[in-house]
């Protein structure tokens, strides 16, 4: 395969990659937005929900399509992406609640989070997850 070839597909796959990412991102948002408007949940409560419903569009969206050409099985693939979301979703409760304590409005707060997070799930579902 030549390099134009290579830079072609990865171009492709990140692309899908932010598909699966904003279908995810929208669900964990809209998730959040309902249960703290709707239900008074407490926004740092109300995003563990949002995330971990986030987190199974996110897993099967990317295993059949983001990284469907892996030969990655399940049972091979979900244990890896725990440990890369588990430490995502570390890093977004801490950030959320950085966020929190600035006093920006959760919504804002939890939209920054949601963007700067996804490089490091790319990263790290290419190189170890589906690889």
């Amino acid at each position: 395969m030549n390099n134009i070839t290579q830079r072609l597909m990865l171009l492709a796959q990140i692309f899908r990659f932010g598909v699966v990412g904003v279908a995810a991102s929208c669900v964990h948002f809209s998730l959040v937005y309902l249960l703290v408007e709707r239900y008074a949940f407490l926004p740092l409560v109300a995003n563990v929900f949002g995330y971990f419903c986030g987190f199974q569009v996110s897993y099967w969206g990317h295993k059949s399509w983001t990284f469907k050409g892996n030969r990655t099985a399940h049972h091979v693939a979900l244990p890896k992406l725990a440990v890369v979301q588990s430490i995502n979703f570390i890093a977004n409760q801490s950030l959320f609640y950085i966020f929190l304590s600035l006093h920006l409005p959760y919504l804002v707060a939890l939209f920054l989070v949601l963007a700067i997070l996804p490089v490091f799930t790319f990263i790290t579902s290419k190189l170890w997850v589906f690889r």
